[in-house]
Protein backbone atom coordinates (compact mmCIF):
# COMPACT_ATOMS: atom_id res chain seq x y z
CA UNK A 1 0.00 0.00 0.00
CA UNK A 2 2.71 2.43 1.26
CA UNK A 3 5.13 1.46 -1.84
CA UNK A 4 2.05 1.88 -4.39
CA UNK A 5 0.99 5.07 -2.76
CA UNK A 6 3.91 6.98 -3.62
CA UNK A 7 5.07 5.64 -7.01
CA UNK A 8 4.87 8.67 -9.49
CA UNK A 9 3.62 6.39 -12.87
CA UNK A 10 0.36 5.68 -11.35
CA UNK A 11 -0.78 9.00 -10.03
CA UNK A 12 -4.24 10.01 -10.89
CA UNK A 13 -4.25 13.33 -12.49
CA UNK A 14 -1.76 12.47 -15.75
CA UNK A 15 -4.98 11.86 -18.10
CA UNK A 16 -6.38 15.24 -17.30
CA UNK A 17 -2.46 16.99 -18.12
CA UNK A 18 -2.67 15.23 -21.52
CA UNK A 19 -4.73 18.56 -23.12
CA UNK A 20 -4.12 21.08 -20.64
CA UNK A 21 -4.70 23.92 -22.91
CA UNK A 22 -6.32 23.06 -25.73
CA UNK A 23 -10.11 22.94 -24.59
CA UNK A 24 -13.11 20.91 -25.89
CA UNK A 25 -11.64 17.50 -26.57
CA UNK A 26 -13.80 17.18 -29.46
CA UNK A 27 -13.06 20.37 -30.62
CA UNK A 28 -12.77 20.12 -34.00
CA UNK A 29 -15.84 18.19 -34.69
CA UNK A 30 -17.55 20.86 -33.02
CA UNK A 31 -15.41 23.33 -35.61
CA UNK A 32 -17.00 21.22 -38.23
CA UNK A 33 -20.39 21.95 -36.60
CA UNK A 34 -19.79 25.87 -36.51
CA UNK A 35 -18.52 25.67 -39.98
CA UNK A 36 -21.98 23.98 -41.53
CA UNK A 37 -24.23 26.42 -39.77
CA UNK A 38 -21.68 29.41 -40.72
CA UNK A 39 -22.10 28.39 -44.33
CA UNK A 40 -25.83 28.30 -43.88
CA UNK A 41 -25.87 31.88 -42.82
CA UNK A 42 -23.07 33.31 -44.64
CA UNK A 43 -24.16 31.66 -48.61
CA UNK A 44 -27.85 32.75 -48.02
CA UNK A 45 -26.82 36.71 -48.93
CA UNK A 46 -26.00 35.51 -52.02
CA UNK A 47 -28.16 31.96 -53.20
CA UNK A 48 -30.96 33.13 -53.83
CA UNK A 49 -29.26 35.77 -56.58
CA UNK A 50 -29.32 33.48 -58.98
CA UNK A 51 -32.74 32.22 -58.61
CA UNK A 52 -34.33 35.45 -58.62
CA UNK A 53 -35.45 35.00 -62.04
CA UNK A 54 -36.84 31.76 -61.59
CA UNK A 55 -38.83 32.77 -58.66
CA UNK A 56 -39.78 36.09 -60.52
CA UNK A 57 -41.75 34.08 -63.14
CA UNK A 58 -43.19 31.31 -60.86
CA UNK A 59 -44.53 34.20 -58.10
CA UNK A 60 -45.10 36.92 -60.39
CA UNK A 61 -43.88 40.05 -58.75
CA UNK A 62 -42.03 43.15 -60.15
CA UNK A 63 -38.85 44.26 -60.84
CA UNK A 64 -39.21 47.00 -58.24
CA UNK A 65 -40.03 44.41 -55.65
CA UNK A 66 -37.33 41.34 -56.16
CA UNK A 67 -34.95 43.37 -54.07
CA UNK A 68 -36.78 43.24 -50.87
CA UNK A 69 -35.75 39.29 -51.09
CA UNK A 70 -32.06 40.58 -50.72
CA UNK A 71 -32.39 43.62 -48.76
CA UNK A 72 -34.92 41.46 -46.11
CA UNK A 73 -32.80 39.02 -45.04
CA UNK A 74 -29.98 42.05 -44.38
CA UNK A 75 -32.16 44.18 -42.71
CA UNK A 76 -33.67 41.69 -39.91
CA UNK A 77 -29.96 40.24 -39.79
CA UNK A 78 -28.40 43.33 -39.00
CA UNK A 79 -31.08 45.13 -37.21
CA UNK A 80 -30.75 42.44 -34.52
CA UNK A 81 -27.66 40.89 -34.23
CA UNK A 82 -26.03 42.69 -30.93
CA UNK A 83 -29.39 41.57 -29.60
CA UNK A 84 -28.38 38.12 -30.49
CA UNK A 85 -25.04 38.58 -29.38
CA UNK A 86 -26.36 39.56 -25.83
CA UNK A 87 -28.68 36.92 -25.99
CA UNK A 88 -25.60 33.96 -26.25
CA UNK A 89 -23.95 35.91 -23.45
CA UNK A 90 -27.21 35.66 -21.33
CA UNK A 91 -28.89 32.39 -21.44
CA UNK A 92 -26.05 30.45 -22.92
CA UNK A 93 -24.18 30.13 -26.47
CA UNK A 94 -25.42 26.45 -26.65
CA UNK A 95 -29.51 26.98 -26.23
CA UNK A 96 -28.72 29.94 -28.08
CA UNK A 97 -27.50 28.15 -31.30
CA UNK A 98 -29.55 25.37 -31.45
CA UNK A 99 -32.73 27.88 -31.31
CA UNK A 100 -30.78 29.80 -33.83
CA UNK A 101 -30.43 26.66 -36.44
CA UNK A 102 -33.63 25.28 -36.01
CA UNK A 103 -35.26 28.36 -36.57
CA UNK A 104 -33.17 29.18 -40.07
CA UNK A 105 -34.71 25.98 -40.51
CA UNK A 106 -38.36 26.33 -40.33
CA UNK A 107 -37.57 30.12 -42.05
CA UNK A 108 -36.17 27.96 -44.80
CA UNK A 109 -38.50 25.53 -45.12
CA UNK A 110 -41.79 28.57 -45.22
CA UNK A 111 -39.60 30.31 -48.10
CA UNK A 112 -39.64 27.09 -50.17
CA UNK A 113 -43.29 26.12 -49.67
CA UNK A 114 -44.20 29.71 -50.38
CA UNK A 115 -46.83 30.71 -52.72
CA UNK A 116 -47.02 34.26 -52.89
CA UNK A 117 -44.39 37.07 -52.81
CA UNK A 118 -45.27 37.72 -49.54
CA UNK A 119 -44.72 34.85 -47.71
CA UNK A 120 -41.38 34.58 -49.30
CA UNK A 121 -40.46 38.03 -48.02
CA UNK A 122 -41.42 36.83 -44.43
CA UNK A 123 -39.04 33.77 -44.92
CA UNK A 124 -36.70 35.69 -45.99
CA UNK A 125 -36.99 38.15 -43.06
CA UNK A 126 -37.69 35.16 -40.32
CA UNK A 127 -34.18 33.91 -41.62
CA UNK A 128 -32.32 37.28 -41.15
CA UNK A 129 -34.01 36.65 -37.50
CA UNK A 130 -32.96 33.80 -36.56
CA UNK A 131 -29.46 33.89 -38.41
CA UNK A 132 -29.02 37.09 -35.93
CA UNK A 133 -29.22 34.19 -32.84
CA UNK A 134 -26.83 31.65 -34.58
CA UNK A 135 -24.52 33.59 -36.08
CA UNK A 136 -22.98 35.51 -32.76
CA UNK A 137 -22.98 32.06 -31.01
CA UNK A 138 -21.32 30.52 -33.47
CA UNK A 139 -18.57 32.68 -33.38
CA UNK A 140 -18.50 32.39 -30.05
CA UNK A 141 -18.53 29.15 -29.61
CA UNK A 142 -15.40 29.12 -31.83
CA UNK A 143 -13.92 31.56 -28.81
CA UNK A 144 -14.81 29.75 -26.28
CA UNK A 145 -13.55 26.05 -27.64
CA UNK A 146 -10.59 26.48 -28.78
CA UNK A 147 -8.66 27.69 -25.64
CA UNK A 148 -4.46 26.85 -26.84
CA UNK A 149 -3.82 30.11 -29.05
CA UNK A 150 -1.94 27.75 -31.34
CA UNK A 151 -5.16 25.61 -32.27
CA UNK A 152 -7.25 28.71 -32.17
CA UNK A 153 -5.34 30.27 -34.98
CA UNK A 154 -6.14 27.31 -37.34
CA UNK A 155 -9.41 27.22 -36.22
CA UNK A 156 -10.16 31.08 -36.99
CA UNK A 157 -8.06 30.75 -40.44
CA UNK A 158 -10.62 28.14 -41.30
CA UNK A 159 -13.45 30.03 -40.20
CA UNK A 160 -12.38 33.15 -41.83
CA UNK A 161 -11.98 31.44 -45.08
CA UNK A 162 -15.82 30.16 -44.66
CA UNK A 163 -16.72 33.56 -43.85
CA UNK A 164 -15.12 34.66 -46.84
CA UNK A 165 -15.86 32.07 -49.37
CA UNK A 166 -19.40 31.83 -48.45
CA UNK A 167 -20.98 33.88 -50.86
CA UNK A 168 -18.99 32.89 -53.79
CA UNK A 169 -19.94 29.08 -52.38
CA UNK A 170 -23.57 30.20 -52.01
CA UNK A 171 -24.07 31.54 -55.70
CA UNK A 172 -22.20 28.09 -57.26
CA UNK A 173 -25.06 26.18 -55.18
CA UNK A 174 -27.69 28.89 -56.24
CA UNK A 175 -26.16 27.93 -60.02
CA UNK A 176 -26.80 24.43 -59.58
CA UNK A 177 -29.89 24.01 -57.65
CA UNK A 178 -31.74 26.34 -60.05
CA UNK A 179 -30.27 24.56 -63.61
CA UNK A 180 -30.52 21.03 -62.36
CA UNK A 181 -33.70 21.49 -59.97
CA UNK A 182 -35.84 23.96 -59.18
CA UNK A 183 -35.32 27.49 -57.30
CA UNK A 184 -37.27 26.45 -54.19
CA UNK A 185 -34.28 24.74 -53.65
CA UNK A 186 -32.30 27.63 -52.67
CA UNK A 187 -34.46 27.28 -49.50
CA UNK A 188 -34.74 23.65 -49.06
CA UNK A 189 -31.24 23.18 -49.26
CA UNK A 190 -31.20 24.57 -45.72
CA UNK A 191 -32.67 21.99 -44.04
CA UNK A 192 -29.63 19.85 -44.88
CA UNK A 193 -27.01 21.96 -43.16
CA UNK A 194 -29.56 22.62 -40.19
CA UNK A 195 -30.17 18.96 -39.58
CA UNK A 196 -26.17 18.34 -39.27
CA UNK A 197 -25.68 21.80 -37.32
CA UNK A 198 -28.56 21.11 -34.76
CA UNK A 199 -28.21 17.42 -33.83
CA UNK A 200 -24.34 18.00 -34.15
CA UNK A 201 -24.69 20.97 -31.80
CA UNK A 202 -26.57 18.93 -29.28
CA UNK A 203 -24.47 15.73 -28.97
CA UNK A 204 -21.28 17.86 -29.07
CA UNK A 205 -21.53 21.17 -27.62
CA UNK A 206 -21.53 21.61 -23.32
CA UNK A 207 -24.24 23.42 -21.56
CA UNK A 208 -22.16 26.72 -20.47
CA UNK A 209 -22.30 27.67 -16.86
CA UNK A 210 -25.39 29.75 -16.13
CA UNK A 211 -24.35 33.04 -14.74
CA UNK A 212 -24.79 33.70 -10.73
CA UNK A 213 -27.03 36.22 -11.33
CA UNK A 214 -28.45 37.34 -14.49
CA UNK A 215 -28.31 40.73 -15.30
CA UNK A 216 -31.24 42.88 -17.13
CA UNK A 217 -31.51 43.21 -20.94
CA UNK A 218 -30.69 46.87 -21.78
CA UNK A 219 -34.28 48.00 -22.90
CA UNK A 220 -33.39 51.42 -24.16
CA UNK A 221 -30.29 49.85 -26.09
CA UNK A 222 -32.30 47.38 -27.49
CA UNK A 223 -35.10 49.89 -28.93
CA UNK A 224 -31.80 52.23 -30.25
CA UNK A 225 -30.05 49.99 -31.48
CA UNK A 226 -32.45 48.24 -33.52
CA UNK A 227 -34.36 50.91 -34.94
CA UNK A 228 -31.35 52.91 -35.82
CA UNK A 229 -29.92 49.83 -37.91
CA UNK A 230 -33.07 48.92 -38.96
CA UNK A 231 -33.25 52.40 -40.49
CA UNK A 232 -29.57 52.13 -42.07
CA UNK A 233 -30.25 49.39 -43.86
CA UNK A 234 -34.44 50.00 -44.87
CA UNK A 235 -32.62 53.48 -46.23
CA UNK A 236 -30.00 51.93 -47.87
CA UNK A 237 -32.35 49.34 -49.45
CA UNK A 238 -34.38 52.18 -51.21
CA UNK A 239 -31.24 54.27 -52.49
CA UNK A 240 -31.04 51.67 -55.57
CA UNK A 241 -34.84 51.61 -56.06
CA UNK A 242 -35.45 55.25 -55.83
CA UNK A 243 -32.49 57.72 -55.48
CA UNK A 244 -30.29 59.18 -52.77
CA UNK A 245 -32.40 62.21 -52.40
CA UNK A 246 -35.45 60.61 -52.42
CA UNK A 247 -36.96 61.26 -48.82
CA UNK A 248 -37.36 57.47 -47.96
CA UNK A 249 -33.59 56.92 -48.59
CA UNK A 250 -32.32 59.72 -46.70
CA UNK A 251 -35.05 60.55 -43.87
CA UNK A 252 -34.27 57.05 -42.83
CA UNK A 253 -30.23 57.41 -43.02
CA UNK A 254 -30.77 60.34 -41.10
CA UNK A 255 -32.93 58.85 -38.20
CA UNK A 256 -30.67 55.49 -38.31
CA UNK A 257 -27.76 58.23 -37.65
CA UNK A 258 -29.38 59.92 -34.88
CA UNK A 259 -30.88 56.97 -33.23
CA UNK A 260 -26.96 54.86 -33.55
CA UNK A 261 -25.87 58.11 -32.15
CA UNK A 262 -28.38 58.04 -28.94
CA UNK A 263 -27.28 54.54 -28.54
CA UNK A 264 -23.76 55.13 -28.14
CA UNK A 265 -24.25 57.66 -25.77
CA UNK A 266 -26.60 54.95 -24.12
CA UNK A 267 -24.49 52.70 -23.58
CA UNK A 268 -21.82 55.24 -21.36
CA UNK A 269 -24.67 55.57 -18.89
CA UNK A 270 -26.14 52.08 -18.73
CA UNK A 271 -25.71 49.55 -15.94
CA UNK A 272 -25.83 46.68 -18.47
CA UNK A 273 -25.08 47.70 -21.85
CA UNK A 274 -26.06 45.86 -24.83
CA UNK A 275 -22.92 46.89 -26.80
CA UNK A 276 -20.11 47.34 -24.13
CA UNK A 277 -17.90 50.44 -25.25
CA UNK A 278 -14.89 48.62 -24.00
CA UNK A 279 -15.25 46.41 -26.53
CA UNK A 280 -14.35 49.09 -29.89
CA UNK A 281 -12.32 51.46 -27.86
CA UNK A 282 -9.72 49.50 -28.78
CA UNK A 283 -6.91 49.82 -31.29
CA UNK A 284 -6.64 46.72 -32.72
CA UNK A 285 -10.43 45.92 -32.63
CA UNK A 286 -11.55 49.05 -33.97
CA UNK A 287 -9.20 48.60 -36.88
CA UNK A 288 -10.24 45.01 -37.46
CA UNK A 289 -13.60 46.10 -37.65
CA UNK A 290 -12.93 49.45 -40.29
CA UNK A 291 -11.17 46.35 -42.16
CA UNK A 292 -14.10 44.44 -42.42
CA UNK A 293 -16.54 46.89 -42.54
CA UNK A 294 -14.65 47.87 -45.97
CA UNK A 295 -13.69 44.41 -47.19
CA UNK A 296 -17.82 43.43 -47.38
CA UNK A 297 -18.48 46.58 -48.69
CA UNK A 298 -16.38 46.17 -51.45
CA UNK A 299 -16.54 41.93 -52.01
CA UNK A 300 -20.23 42.90 -53.35
CA UNK A 301 -19.24 44.25 -56.57
CA UNK A 302 -17.31 41.02 -57.48
CA UNK A 303 -20.67 39.15 -56.57
CA UNK A 304 -23.06 40.86 -58.36
CA UNK A 305 -21.51 42.13 -61.14
CA UNK A 306 -19.20 40.37 -62.28
CA UNK A 307 -21.91 37.36 -61.97
CA UNK A 308 -23.87 39.52 -64.76
CA UNK A 309 -20.84 39.64 -66.53
CA UNK A 310 -20.43 36.14 -66.76
CA UNK A 311 -23.41 35.49 -68.00
CA UNK A 312 -24.46 38.35 -70.18
CA UNK A 313 -21.14 38.84 -71.92
CA UNK A 314 -19.45 35.38 -71.72
CA UNK A 315 -23.17 33.68 -71.96
CA UNK A 316 -22.49 31.24 -69.03
CA UNK A 317 -24.77 29.24 -67.20
CA UNK A 318 -25.76 29.51 -63.92
CA UNK A 319 -23.58 26.60 -62.82
CA UNK A 320 -20.53 28.00 -65.09
CA UNK A 321 -20.30 31.20 -63.51
CA UNK A 322 -20.53 29.64 -60.26
CA UNK A 323 -17.51 28.08 -61.28
CA UNK A 324 -15.61 30.87 -62.43
CA UNK A 325 -15.73 31.65 -58.71
CA UNK A 326 -14.03 28.41 -57.39
CA UNK A 327 -10.48 29.76 -58.23
CA UNK A 328 -11.02 32.64 -56.04
CA UNK A 329 -12.49 30.45 -52.93
CA UNK A 330 -9.25 28.58 -53.17
CA UNK A 331 -6.58 31.45 -52.99
CA UNK A 332 -9.01 32.98 -50.39
CA UNK A 333 -8.54 29.94 -48.55
CA UNK A 334 -4.79 29.84 -48.97
CA UNK A 335 -4.87 33.42 -47.79
CA UNK A 336 -6.81 32.81 -44.84
CA UNK A 337 -4.91 29.99 -43.41
CA UNK A 338 -1.64 31.41 -44.39
CA UNK A 339 -2.46 34.43 -42.24
CA UNK A 340 -3.94 32.77 -39.59
CA UNK A 341 -1.74 30.14 -38.92
CA UNK A 342 1.78 31.86 -40.18
CA UNK A 343 2.06 35.36 -40.65
CA UNK A 344 0.12 36.76 -37.92
CA UNK A 345 1.62 35.43 -35.14
CA UNK A 346 4.89 36.77 -36.96
CA UNK A 347 4.21 40.02 -38.28
CA UNK A 348 1.34 40.98 -36.69
CA UNK A 349 -2.07 43.09 -37.87
CA UNK A 350 -1.16 46.35 -39.64
CA UNK A 351 1.00 44.88 -42.33
CA UNK A 352 -0.80 41.90 -43.07
CA UNK A 353 -4.51 43.78 -43.49
CA UNK A 354 -2.95 46.31 -44.74
CA UNK A 355 -1.15 43.82 -47.62
CA UNK A 356 -4.31 42.45 -47.83
CA UNK A 357 -6.49 44.69 -48.73
CA UNK A 358 -3.89 46.37 -51.12
CA UNK A 359 -4.32 43.32 -52.60
CA UNK A 360 -7.85 42.65 -52.74
CA UNK A 361 -8.03 45.89 -54.26
CA UNK A 362 -5.41 45.25 -56.96
CA UNK A 363 -7.62 42.28 -58.04
CA UNK A 364 -10.58 44.33 -58.11
CA UNK A 365 -9.25 47.30 -59.94
CA UNK A 366 -8.11 44.65 -62.58
CA UNK A 367 -12.00 43.88 -63.21
CA UNK A 368 -12.36 47.31 -63.33
CA UNK A 369 -10.17 47.17 -67.33
CA UNK A 370 -12.91 44.49 -68.39
CA UNK A 371 -14.43 45.26 -72.31
CA UNK A 372 -17.49 43.78 -73.74
CA UNK A 373 -15.25 41.29 -75.44
CA UNK A 374 -12.79 40.40 -72.29
CA UNK A 375 -12.26 36.34 -72.02
CA UNK A 376 -12.40 34.69 -68.90
CA UNK A 377 -8.72 33.00 -68.68
CA UNK A 378 -7.00 35.99 -69.74
CA UNK A 379 -8.89 39.11 -67.45
CA UNK A 380 -11.33 37.54 -65.40
CA UNK A 381 -9.23 34.52 -63.73
CA UNK A 382 -5.90 36.80 -62.78
CA UNK A 383 -8.22 39.59 -61.08
CA UNK A 384 -10.04 36.65 -59.18
CA UNK A 385 -6.62 35.13 -57.89
CA UNK A 386 -4.93 38.01 -56.67
CA UNK A 387 -8.43 39.70 -55.48
CA UNK A 388 -9.24 36.44 -53.51
CA UNK A 389 -5.57 35.79 -51.73
CA UNK A 390 -5.79 39.47 -50.30
CA UNK A 391 -8.99 39.22 -49.23
CA UNK A 392 -8.59 35.88 -47.16
CA UNK A 393 -5.42 37.38 -45.52
CA UNK A 394 -7.57 40.29 -44.66
CA UNK A 395 -10.78 38.47 -43.01
CA UNK A 396 -9.20 35.90 -41.38
CA UNK A 397 -7.03 38.40 -39.95
CA UNK A 398 -8.97 40.59 -39.17
CA UNK A 399 -11.68 38.41 -37.73
CA UNK A 400 -8.95 36.59 -35.56
CA UNK A 401 -7.96 40.09 -34.03
CA UNK A 402 -10.90 41.67 -33.63
CA UNK A 403 -12.40 39.01 -31.21
CA UNK A 404 -8.67 38.65 -29.69
CA UNK A 405 -8.74 39.45 -26.06
CA UNK A 406 -12.29 39.93 -25.23
CA UNK A 407 -13.45 38.89 -22.01
CA UNK A 408 -15.39 35.38 -22.00
CA UNK A 409 -18.47 37.45 -20.81
CA UNK A 410 -18.63 39.73 -23.52
CA UNK A 411 -17.68 37.03 -26.43
CA UNK A 412 -21.26 36.74 -27.87
CA UNK A 413 -21.58 40.36 -27.92
CA UNK A 414 -18.38 41.01 -29.95
CA UNK A 415 -19.00 38.21 -31.98
CA UNK A 416 -22.59 40.08 -32.81
CA UNK A 417 -20.59 43.26 -33.41
CA UNK A 418 -18.67 41.26 -36.46
CA UNK A 419 -21.33 40.10 -37.98
CA UNK A 420 -23.41 43.33 -37.21
CA UNK A 421 -20.22 45.10 -39.04
CA UNK A 422 -20.32 42.62 -41.89
CA UNK A 423 -24.30 43.26 -42.84
CA UNK A 424 -24.08 46.80 -42.56
CA UNK A 425 -20.81 47.28 -44.80
CA UNK A 426 -22.37 44.95 -47.38
CA UNK A 427 -26.11 46.83 -47.39
CA UNK A 428 -23.41 49.92 -48.13
CA UNK A 429 -22.03 48.19 -50.56
CA UNK A 430 -25.39 47.13 -52.47
CA UNK A 431 -26.50 50.49 -52.22
CA UNK A 432 -23.28 52.81 -53.40
CA UNK A 433 -22.10 50.36 -56.16
CA UNK A 434 -25.40 49.65 -57.67
CA UNK A 435 -26.37 53.48 -57.80
CA UNK A 436 -22.60 54.30 -59.19
CA UNK A 437 -23.00 51.49 -61.86
CA UNK A 438 -26.80 52.91 -62.86
CA UNK A 439 -25.66 56.26 -63.14
CA UNK A 440 -22.59 55.12 -65.38
CA UNK A 441 -24.81 53.00 -67.67
CA UNK A 442 -26.92 56.19 -67.96
CA UNK A 443 -24.46 58.01 -68.99
CA UNK A 444 -22.46 55.25 -71.72
CA UNK A 445 -26.42 55.44 -72.89
CA UNK A 446 -26.79 58.59 -73.28
CA UNK A 447 -23.07 59.02 -75.24
CA UNK A 448 -25.19 55.90 -77.62
CA UNK A 449 -23.20 52.67 -76.43
CA UNK A 450 -24.98 49.79 -77.15
CA UNK A 451 -26.72 48.50 -73.86
CA UNK A 452 -24.19 45.72 -73.68
CA UNK A 453 -20.98 47.88 -73.64
CA UNK A 454 -23.15 50.33 -71.39
CA UNK A 455 -23.82 47.64 -69.14
CA UNK A 456 -20.06 47.22 -68.83
CA UNK A 457 -19.15 50.36 -68.42
CA UNK A 458 -21.43 50.33 -65.24
CA UNK A 459 -19.51 47.41 -63.97
CA UNK A 460 -16.23 48.61 -64.37
CA UNK A 461 -17.24 51.88 -62.63
CA UNK A 462 -18.39 50.07 -60.01
CA UNK A 463 -15.05 48.02 -59.89
CA UNK A 464 -13.00 51.13 -59.84
CA UNK A 465 -14.74 52.75 -56.97
CA UNK A 466 -14.36 49.35 -55.05
CA UNK A 467 -10.63 49.42 -55.66
CA UNK A 468 -10.49 52.80 -54.81
CA UNK A 469 -12.02 51.87 -51.41
CA UNK A 470 -10.03 49.29 -50.62
CA UNK A 471 -7.10 51.43 -51.10
CA UNK A 472 -8.19 54.03 -48.68
CA UNK A 473 -9.17 51.36 -45.90
CA UNK A 474 -5.83 50.09 -46.24
CA UNK A 475 -3.92 53.42 -45.79
CA UNK A 476 -6.82 54.05 -42.90
CA UNK A 477 -5.95 50.45 -41.05
CA UNK A 478 -2.16 51.10 -41.51
CA UNK A 479 -2.27 54.06 -38.95
CA UNK A 480 -5.05 52.32 -37.06
CA UNK A 481 -3.91 49.09 -36.32
CA UNK A 482 -0.81 48.30 -34.14
CA UNK A 483 2.53 47.26 -35.85
CA UNK A 484 3.14 44.39 -32.79
CA UNK A 485 1.61 40.76 -32.61
CA UNK A 486 -1.25 40.94 -29.76
CA UNK A 487 -0.27 39.42 -26.60
CA UNK A 488 -3.05 36.81 -27.31
CA UNK A 489 -1.74 35.52 -30.43
CA UNK A 490 2.23 35.79 -29.88
CA UNK A 491 2.34 32.15 -28.69
CA UNK A 492 0.95 30.87 -31.95
CA UNK A 493 4.05 30.78 -33.73
CA UNK A 494 6.63 28.74 -32.25
CA UNK A 495 3.41 26.00 -32.30
CA UNK A 496 3.38 26.20 -36.27
CA UNK A 497 5.93 25.06 -38.66
CA UNK A 498 5.60 25.07 -42.51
Amino acid sequence: MTLSDSSPPVTTPAPQDTQPDHGHAKRWLILAVIAIAQVMVILDATVVNIALPSAQQDLLFSDDQRQWLITGYALSFGSLLLIGGRVADLFGRKITFLIGVAGFAIASAVGGAAGSFEVLVAARVGQGVFAALLAPAALSLLTTTFTDPSERGKAFGIFGAISGAGGAIGLLLGGVLTEYLDWRWCMYVNLIFAAIGFFGGVSLLTKGRAAAERPKIDLIGVVTATAGMFALVFGLGNAESESWSSPSTWGFLIAGGVLLTAFVAWQTKSAHPLLPLRILLHRNRGGSFLAIFVLCAGMFVIFLFLTYFMQVNLRFTPVTSGLGFLPMIGTLMVGATLATTVLLPRVGPRLLVTVGMLLAGAGIGLLALLEADSKYASAVLPALLVAGFGIGLTMASAMNVGIAGVDPQDAGVASAAINAVQQIGGSIGTALFSTIAASAVTASLTEGKNPMAAAVSGYSAAFTWSAILFGVGGVICAFVLRPSVPEELRTAGPAVHM
